[in-house]
């Protein structure tokens, strides 16, 4: 929904003084729906589209003939003749130079595209409504900061004849801004479209929308980027050009009357579009979360399910983590320390090391003597025994 006021303020075009108020139609009211808007501009923009092909006889100018077989060329049409580089060149193919394109564009193309009415109305309806928005029109690029009030009305607006007093009323709106960046706006159209009556481009600036011609439209048609449309006959290519609403419109106070007789109400409809209605929001409330968070719906939710389902641990090396080794086998993250202390210079457990380092060398000196007459009474034994058998033996 674009705005719910019920009254704009109407200002006077020669003195832009505050005359009154006039009462919003309720099209002011319709919902914003850009995506409608777009697809019926795609549709609605294609059909002023003119038809064009390339000529049927292009790629055809020469009597070219193919070779036939049996000459280790390709099959493709050759030119005839000699004597110059164009003999024996390929012809009519698309691959070939000067030949004809492939799947030539053809005028029965299908070039327009129908459009349902009550999609078109809705789309129309949707882009009156996005001009009372502030916000989407300086989106758009318009410059308004020095407007008073959005949308614009205008009274005595339809009697101006002369140029000079339309851009006049314009400037003393608040929008001469608007007019300065729509004229300097004006460049050379890049590509080929400057060859084809279609050499410049400019910014569009406002639309100027009034319910009788008694010479509005003759004075607003010079100005640089202003466009002047009759209610009766507005449309979406003029309101959201580019398929983007939001266009800065200024309305003739009487337009602004028509409106209401156009598009109707939402009890009543239209009285002069037959069987039409104003499109109706899809939401009344757009606050989702409390929408979510209330008890009439969290009352019917299913509770949330829990995951059961056990998740497989990741199984870590305890040669590389301290506290999966410390799991399995408590004494050794210990037995670490001790190793790191024992390399420390003055520490305890050094000292201690080398206390039982000297212990043990005292009693390997001791065992030193008893092994010596161990080993040499072991072989005063043996060896007399060994001299025996050999006796025997002979």
């Amino acid at each position: 929904m674009a705005t719910t006021r019920p009254v704009a303020t109407v200002f006077e075009a020669d003195s832009q003084k505050s005359k009154g108020t006039v009462t919003l139609p309720q099209v002011f009211s319709a919902p914003l729906r850009a995506d409608v808007v777009r697809l019926v501009h795609t549709g609605m923009n294609k059909n002023k589209r003119q038809a064009m092909a390339v000529k049927d006889e292009a790629g055809y100018d020469t009597a070219a003939i193919s070779w036939g077989t049996g000459r280790a060329v390709a099959r493709i049409p050759r030119v005839p003749g000699g004597g110059t580089h164009r003999s024996g060149q390929g012809a009519f193919g698309n691959m070939c130079r000067g030949g004809g394109m492939f799947n030539p564009t053809k005028t029965w193309r299908r070039w327009h595209r129908k459009v349902n009415t009550t999609m078109k109305r809705h789309a129309l309806a949707s882009a009156i409504s996005a001009t009372g928005v502030p916000a989407l029109v300086m989106a758009r690029g318009h410059q308004i900061s020095e407007l008073n009030e959005i949308p614009c009305v205008v009274s005595k607006a339809q009697g101006i004849s002369k140029t000079k007093d339309a851009v006049a009323m314009i400037r003393g709106l608040g929008a001469g801004a608007e007019l300065e960046k729509a004229k300097a706006s004006k460049k050379v159209r890049a590509g080929k479209g400057k060859m084809r009556n279609r050499r410049y481009v400019m910014r569009k600036g406002p639309l100027v929308v009034y319910a009788q011609d008694e010479g509005i439209s003759r004075a607003f048609r010079n100005i640089p980027g202003v466009d002047v449309c009759s209610v009766e006959r507005l449309n979406l290519l003029q309101l959201a050009p580019g398929g983007t609403f939001g266009r800065f419109v200024i309305w003739t106070e009487e337009a602004m009357k028509r409106l209401q007789k156009l598009f109707g109400t939402y009890n009543g409809g239209s009285t002069e579009k037959k069987g039409y209605t104003l499109p109706r929001a899809m939401m009344t409330n757009t606050d989702i979360a409390r929408i979510i968070n209330s008890n009439e719906v969290q009352s019917v939710l299913t509770p949330m399910k829990e995951n059961t389902t056990k998740r497989l641990r990741q199984r870590k090396n305890p040669l590389k983590n301290a506290s999966v080794l410390g799991r399995l086998c408590p004494y050794a993250n210990t037995l670490k320390k001790i190793g790191k202390l024992a390399h420390q210079k003055g520490s305890a457990v050094q000292k201690n090391n080398a206390k039982k380092a000297v212990k043990k060398a005292a009693a390997k000196k001791s065992h030193k003597a008893a092994k010596k007459a161990f080993f040499k009474n072991l072989e005063a034994a043996y060896v007399p025994k060994v001299e025996e058998v050999a006796a025997e033996e002979e």
